[in-house]
């Protein structure tokens, strides 16, 4: 008998730990896929962060490094510059990535470095019970905004693909979800493209995944599922936010 569906030897056997309804089990599935497919599992590094993710080392069958809280992508800078043939990725949540880590997430991008980052925005900080991210909406409720988010006293929510590509040093930002399989084709696809531009010399790569945490939303799996789209994807559109390989088009080409 034909195999037609089998689990991508880039993803081990270790049972996933996330919440029912969580998505980041299906990203972790695209991103051993595309290991698998590019044939590139043996050189690849992975440098996971602090979050949700932090056991992402678990679940992944190539070389992982862990890195402090934000700093994935000073340690993946490290990586590349000692590995200058290996195929390194971050793997972050947006607490991580767009606020600890912010300083390292500008600046790795702005030098264009050879990496690519897979980031995951739930508008939430998830492992730590609930507070307000960087992310979360205005007028989203939290452990820390029982009110919602007062953007007067908070500020507004920042959106990661738009800022980065401003910058001459990136070569992909593309924003992508994974609430039906559409959605998980497009959302593989730029995954792919993320790690062929790294193995092409491309540059800085990252796609920015809207997910879902049914916990910390107080929400069923398909309740949260649909406040992602009624409330998110309206705030952050998907798309694509700069394409190295499009000059002529590169911010807002939505799908």
């Amino acid at each position: 008998m034909d195999v037609v569906f089998k689990k991508p030897h880039a993803l081990t056997d270790a049972p996933l730990h996330y919440c029912p309804g969580c998505t980041h089990g299906i990203v972790h599935r695209l991103v051993a896929e595309v290991l698998d497919e590019l044939g590139v599992e043996g050189k690849a590094v992975g440098v996971a962060s602090v979050g949700c993710s932090v056991m992402s080392y678990n679940y992944f069958g190539c070389d992982m490094v862990q890195a402090p809280h934000g700093r994935a992508q000073a340690v993946a800078t490290g990586l590349r510059r000692a590995l200058p043939d290996g195929v390194i990725f971050t793997y972050q949540g947006d607490g991580d990535l767009a606020a600890i880590g912010t300083a390292e997430t500008v600046h790795a991008a702005t030098r264009g470095e050879n990496i690519t980052v897979i980031f995951i925005n739930n508008a939430i900080y998830g492992m730590t019970g609930g507070q307000m991210a960087p992310t979360s909406l205005p007028n989203q409720i939290t452990q820390t905004t029982p009110y919602g988010r007062d953007v007067n006293s908070a500020g507004f929510p920042v959106r990661v693909c738009e800022m980065l590509s401003t910058l001459d040093g990136v070569a992909l930002a593309q924003r992508v979800t994974v609430d039906s399989v559409k959605n998980v084709k497009i959302a593989k696809a730029a995954i792919k493209k993320a790690f062929q531009n790294q193995i092409e010399g491309k540059g800085y790569s990252i796609v920015e995944v809207l997910s879902t945490c049914p916990t910390n939303w107080g929400l069923s799996p398909v309740d949260a599922l649909q406040w992602l789209r009624d409330n998110m994807i309206p705030y952050y559109p998907l798309g694509v936010y700069k394409d190295a390989d499009k000059r002529d088009n590169m911010k807002g080409d939505k799908e």
